[in-house]
């Protein structure tokens, strides 16, 4: 059954007193104030969009990288056990290790630096 205020509340938009122009200018300023809102709102989300793309891209650049350095690490540990086992199985055979080190004169004595140059005027 329909209310009688059916027929009121039609009656009430057709006697309201038509747009003044100062209605018709808050009304354009709000329709000019949500489309620019829909576009700010538009760029913000392409922004966003663009960050999360950028961060993806170079979290999967940073995961390559760990993964290459896992490797390496992974080889030069292998390298490093290998060269241990042969400097353990060298060890007992070097006879470098086994006799007593010379003395430090002996050390200088081949080495060409320490003699003073005989040509310079200053040892003349």
């Amino acid at each position: 059954m329909p209310h009688s205020s059916d027929s009121s509340d039609s009656s009430s938009f057709s006697q309201s007193p038509p747009p003044s122009k100062q209605d018709s200018s808050d009304d354009m300023r709000k329709v000019q104030r949500r489309e620019k809102n829909r576009i700010a709102a538009q760029k913000s989300r392409l922004r966003q969009t663009q960050k999360a793309d950028t961060l993806h891209l170079e979290s999967e650049d940073l995961e390559r990288q760990n993964a290459a350095l896992r490797r390496e690490i992974k080889q030069l540990t292998e390298e490093m056990k290998h060269f241990a086992s042969m400097l353990s199985s060298h060890e007992p055979l070097c006879s470098i290790l086994t006799s007593p080190p010379p003395p430090p004169e002996v050390l200088y004595a081949t080495h060409s630096f320490h003699q003073p140059h005989i040509s310079s005027p200053r040892f003349q």
